[in-house]
């Protein structure tokens, strides 16, 4: 597998953007390992071929093509589509048709080098021979995350309901596994519950999710959940409630984060992540937000031309954004009625959070606000600790470090910083240990999410 390395000035956008699915194998990324198998089912049930990529097996490739400067999960994602394809290569020799297959690889805007990805990534591509057919399907967080020519315009609404509910199915059982695993009546028991569960959820949305047929799902979802909720041992006292934030391919990839969750939970912790819909409702909640801010600004100027734009993108958006959180509470609701799981944040309260704090804004568009807001969020709650866990070098992560660690330690609210960049730091376990003695020694004073203060009021 040697690169040709003769580039050309349009590299970095050819090849790129909406291109359509049909007859095509479409290569989704592991990131949340869930939400991944869930959604390139979801594909699969609207005709698709769609497939997860093995993940951290090629990451020696991802650094040989990467110069160590790029955010670790740039090197991750480029290692698993490169070791694909080369094993495709070798496999099917000349009948290997580059063009048979897409790249799902979506980016964002704002000040971060997620967006950068998918035009770095072409660029690799493009220097190996035939690799250049291979086409980046790439929705954006500018357009609300539309698939407008990716797929057929009168299954566009569909699709989106279903792979959004998939995000939501996805994060519940996670949150499932967080919950249970800590109390387990047996060790490993949780995490053969939650691979044959994910395995059957995803036979679910592979054949009921282009009907849209949710409540199949929403069944399938309540069924997992009572059986879950026997594996746990009542015997088993409660134990330091720790909440994670940060960039979300970090947070939520297992192998790039060292496992820190399983870690945090060998030392005594139950831990609740920050989930994937909190970003894709973010995503909704802005793009109003932006338009609301437009609109206001057209008026003042008496811009009449331009009022009805964004008059019509408010009413899309906002219906968006209350489809997403009806959806989002009616599977939380049915899932919290058998065990008590955390629900999700809602993006309009943390933005008034940050607002009253007066630490951070949305105008700025990161994940730094909602890893901020976050954080508040989480304290206000009574948790017993924050980890934030983000890219080495990552502006977003370190903006949320130098802004939320000096409150909390007011707040006297244990608190780390855990970066990652593919390295296995000498100190990250005596970090970890530390972090954890300080959670507990929280709990001991105030109990798991405050409990212990609420009975003395």
């Amino acid at each position: 597998m040697k690169p040709e390395h003769q580039h050309q000035f349009d590299s970095p956008t050819k090849g790129i953007g909406k291109f359509h699915l049909q007859n095509k194998t479409v290569l989704i990324p592991e990131m949340n390992r869930i939400a991944a198998h869930l959604i390139a089912a979801t594909f699969r049930s609207f005709g698709g071929n769609a497939m997860v990529l093995k993940t951290y097996r090629g990451l020696d490739l991802g650094k040989k093509y990467t110069s160590g400067k790029e955010c670790f999960p740039c090197q991750v994602t480029l290692g698993d589509i490169l070791l694909y394809l080369n094993t495709e290569q070798e496999k099917l020799g000349t009948a290997f048709d580059p063009e048979n297959y897409l790249y799902f690889l979506p980016e964002s805007d704002g000040p971060c080098r997620f967006g950068m990805y998918n035009k770095f990534q072409r660029m690799v591509l493009d220097s190996f021979p035939e690799l250049d057919r291979v086409k980046i399907v790439s929705i954006t967080t500018t357009d609300g995350y539309s698939l407008e020519g990716v797929i057929e315009h009168d299954r566009m609404l569909a699709f989106r309901k279903a792979s959004y509910i998939a995000v939501v199915v996805a994060d519940i059982m996670e949150r499932l596994l967080w919950r249970i695993r800590p109390y387990e009546t047996q060790e490993g028991i949780t995490d053969d519950f939650m691979e044959r569960s994910r395995r059957q959820m995803e036979f679910f949305f592979e054949t009921h999710a282009a009907a849209n047929d949710f409540g199949r799902i929403l069944d399938k979802l309540e069924e997992i959940t009572k059986t879950g909720r026997t594996l746990i041992d009542p015997a088993i006292p409660t134990k330091p409630l720790i909440g994670i934030v940060g960039e979300i391919f970090l947070r939520m990839h297992v192998q790039s984060n060292q496992d820190v969750i399983r870690v945090l939970e060998r030392h005594g912790a139950e831990v609740v992540n920050s989930s994937l819909a909190e970003w894709v409702n973010y995503i909704t909640y802005g793009q109003l937000r932006e338009n609301k801010i437009n609109f206001r600004l057209n008026l003042k100027q008496l811009n009449f031309s331009r009022l009805k734009h964004h008059l019509q993108k408010i009413i899309s958006f906002c219906g968006d954004l209350f489809y997403q959180e009806m959806r989002q509470k009616q599977f939380y609701n049915r899932a919290t009625r058998l065990i008590d799981l955390e629900h999700d944040h809602k993006i309009s309260h943390l933005e008034k959070l940050l607002r009253q704090e007066d630490i951070f804004t949305f105008d700025v568009t990161t994940e730094t606000c909602l890893s901020i807001a976050a954080i508040l969020q989480f304290v206000k709650e009574g948790y017993n600790g924050v980890v934030n866990v983000y890219p080495f070098t990552c502006m977003p992560g370190m903006t949320t470090s130098a802004i939320v660690k000096p409150v909390l330690n007011r707040m006297r609210v244990p608190y780390l910083d855990t970066p990652y960049d593919g390295s296995f730091q000498p100190g990250r376990e005596t970090a970890l240990r530390t972090f954890m003695h300080q959670a507990t020694q929280h709990f001991k004073r105030h109990g798991k999410k405050g409990l212990i203060q609420k009975r003395a009021a």
